[in-house]
């Protein structure tokens, strides 16, 4: 039984189109806004997928290497084109055009997949609380993985709609297509984050399990049945490669020193207590869902939009209507598994410790949560559909009225994720800004030491090619450079705590202290001039 018989039927490209047309609108509204308010290096993680991007080329051992072996590549590889232009690395821009094509991407994509469930006036009110959510307009500025990856989850959950839909109905030229559109994006959600490798072991369980019901389609896709299995095999597997490769270890990214785990293990209050979630589900599921709806949602409606979205779920499941939509809710059982068992916190102000961490992780509940709960809306307009034909006549536009407001609202109160960007970006923004001064008055030329993985910023504010750089980018020169430091460079960038201030401590030899900069919240950096290397042009 559908939940609306009368006009559920799939959106065509006429019907997207001024769809996706507003969503470039709205995109370069963002763009603007957050481009001359200084927005778009607000995350350090977003001026470190620059500096990876840009690395893979700028280095003195270029190649995909550089990659690194813990974030996933596909971000760095789609900002490759625009960040070797030095004014868009460092303004942030080639972070940006990527994120923003993703997001006008996920908002056409969304609305194609709420029309297989919802009547088109119900289809654009779930789009619009997705397209106009503040937190995911300022993220498709930025090079976070975010608007990626939720124009993937989006895109991915519509082919297995319509994939399983074409196995119903014996549509074997769809569902030969479908599979191999779905085998690519779910290479590039495994290539993306984590939660795509969950996203595509579910998606590839949905498909062989429709398949298997209708054994005669099965055998005519069999080879594309194949095709797909290898593509969706083929991101874990290549990526295991690659770090048994370069970091001889096919699990570095787990147990790495850059890992999620040696991250909170270094970050780790002195009592030794871990974040509050760890190894209690509930807990985690709590930190979560109460995120999400903070990230969706003005003030305290996100529990009325929550409440929405489980009754838009509960109606799905028991009517076993587009059961594969349910995709949507993947983020939920993968972060509450990653709170609690994979060293992943999520702090909001509204639990404590009241603090700003990791809040834009909510933001993957949104296409759910968006589609779920005016699905549910939907279902209360046909119950009053008969009994009361004002409420029915008023419910859209009210709706509408609504999501409006809380996008006012959202705006005015500050939104979480950009909340969270400026409050933890104010030590780290002013001492790479005066690193960046003084790494811009050396000669051009100058060969730098200086450990890069936390402080990049700092290179790209001055514009500073990575090459003039001797780094851990490249291993064995680094750890030649650390062994003689005064050798190797015309300047030496020490900053507390990192490998070149402990190279500095023990082979002080040849070099002279030029400055010591310090700032509060950040470790001092000191500046030492080599007594034994000129300066001179950049190999």
């Amino acid at each position: 039984m559908k939940l609306d018989p009368e006009a559920v039927t799939p959106a065509t490209r006429q019907e997207t189109f001024p769809v996706a047309l507003a969503a470039v609108l709205l995109s370069f509204i963002a763009l603007l806004l957050s481009y001359s308010h200084g927005y778009l290096l607000l995350y350090g993680d977003a001026v470190a997928h620059l500096g990876i991007a840009r690395r893979i080329l700028d280095s003195h051992n270029p190649g995909l290497v550089q990659l690194g072996g813990v974030w996933l590549p596909l971000p760095h590889l789609l900002m490759l084109p625009f960040v070797q232009k030095m004014e868009w690395w460092q303004n942030g821009l080639a972070g940006a055009w990527p994120s923003l094509i993703c997001y006008i991407a996920s908002v056409a994509g969304i609305y194609r997949l709420a029309r297989w469930m919802m009547i088109p006036r119900w289809a654009l009110a779930a789009t619009a609380l997705y397209a106009l959510n503040p937190n995911l307009l300022y993220l498709s500025t930025t090079a976070m993985t975010e608007p990626l990856f939720l124009m993937l989850l989006i895109w991915t959950t519509l082919l297995t709609v319509e994939c399983v839909s074409a196995i119903k109905n014996s549509q074997q030229s769809v569902v030969r297509s479908r599979l191999l559109l779905l085998g690519i994006f779910i290479l590039a959600a495994v290539f993306t984050r984590y939660d795509g490798w969950i996203l595509g072991a579910a998606v590839w369980c949905v498909v062989t399990f429709s398949l298997v019901r209708e054994r005669e389609v099965w055998r005519s896709v069999g080879s594309s049945f194949i095709v797909f299995t290898l593509l969706v095999l083929a991101g874990p597997v290549s990526w295991l490669a690659y770090n048994q490769h370069f970091f001889h270890d096919p699990l570095d990214f787990m147990r790495g020193p850059y890992s999620a785990a040696a991250i909170e293990k270094k970050t780790m209050p002195p009592n030794g207590h871990h974040h509050r979630g760890w190894h209690n589900p509930a807990w985690a599921l709590l930190f979560y869902t109460r995120t999400a709806q903070v990230d969706a949602a003005f003030w305290e409606t996100g529990f009325v939009l929550m409440g929405a979205a489980v009754g838009g779920l509960i109606l799905i499941i028991r009517r076993r209507f587009v059961l594969s939509s349910l995709l949507l809710w993947m983020p939920l059982p993968f972060y509450i598994y990653s709170v609690a068992y994979g060293s992943v916190p999520i702090f909001i102000p509204q639990l404590w410790p009241h603090s700003h961490y990791n809040s834009r992780y909510g933001m993957e509940l949104l296409p759910a949560l968006a589609v779920f709960a005016f699905l549910a809306v939907q279902w209360i307009e046909r119950r009053w559909s008969e009994t009361q034909p004002m409420a029915k006549r008023l419910m859209q536009p009210i709706a509408l009225l609504l999501i409006a407001l809380n996008t006012v609202g959202m705006m005015y109160r500050t939104p979480l994720v950009l909340k969270e960007a400026l409050v933890n970006s104010t030590t780290r923004v002013g001492f790479e800004t005066a690193l960046a001064r003084q790494l811009g008055g050396f000669p051009y030329g100058s060969t730098i030491l200086m450990y890069n993985s936390d402080h990049v910023g700092a290179l790209q504010d001055a514009g500073i090619p990575l090459r003039m750089t001797v780094n851990e980018g490249d291993s064995d020169g680094f750890q030649a450079a650390l062994a003689a430091p005064a050798e190797h460079a015309v300047y030496v960038v020490a900053i507390a705590g990192d490998p070149v201030a402990q190279a500095v401590a023990a082979h002080p030899e040849g070099l002279t202290e030029v400055t010591i900069l310090c700032t509060t919240g950040q470790p001092c950096a000191r500046i030492y001039r080599s007594d034994r290397v000129n300066a001179g042009p950049a190999k």
